[in-house]
């Protein structure tokens, strides 16, 4: 699986889990890498630990940047959900479309990309009606962005 791919499910369980547990969103990212906090495990129970994982930057400014801007993105996913409250849609739906509208708009990579990884997760994590709900979203945004499908990173 490419990197950006598993950093990007990666941001999405982070944003999903900031959201359900109500934390802050540095907090779910350390919680992201749970051997770091179990490293005095090892020491009062002698159990040895597999080293920690390696931190993902990709997946920490996707969703540190995401969470950042929810109030701007929610603004937006508001605009083009034609008959949908933003607290009614899903949770997982919500944050889907909130990291893809940030990586479009502010990390330049190109929404043709954005927008099908933003499918894959939905694929993967959500219901099947979610995939062309997603779809047409990112894609109402992106015209409204001005962005052009296939423009090139910054």
């Amino acid at each position: 699986m490419p990197a950006r791919r598993k950093s990007r499910q990666r941001a999405l369980q982070v944003l999903f889990f900031a959201d359900v547990r109500k934390q802050e969103i540095g907090e779910a990212v350390e919680a992201y890498y749970p051997s770091l906090y179990n490293a005095e495990a090892d020491e009062l129970t002698g159990d040895e630990l597999p080293p920690p994982p390696d931190r993902d930057a990709f997946m920490e400014s996707l969703a540190k940047g995401t969470f950042a801007q929810r109030e701007i993105l929610d603004e937006l996913i508001a605009k083009k959900a034609e008959h949908w409250r933003l607290d009614r849609m899903p949770l997982v739906d919500r944050n889907i479309l909130r990291m893809a509208i940030f990586e479009m708009k502010d990390l330049g990579t190109p929404p043709a990309v954005v927008i099908d990884e933003a499918l894959e997760l939905a694929r993967r994590y959500s219901e099947e009606e979610a995939i062309p709900f997603v779809n047409g979203v990112l894609d109402s945004i992106r015209k409204l962005l001005d962005i052009p499908l296939q423009s090139r990173p910054k």
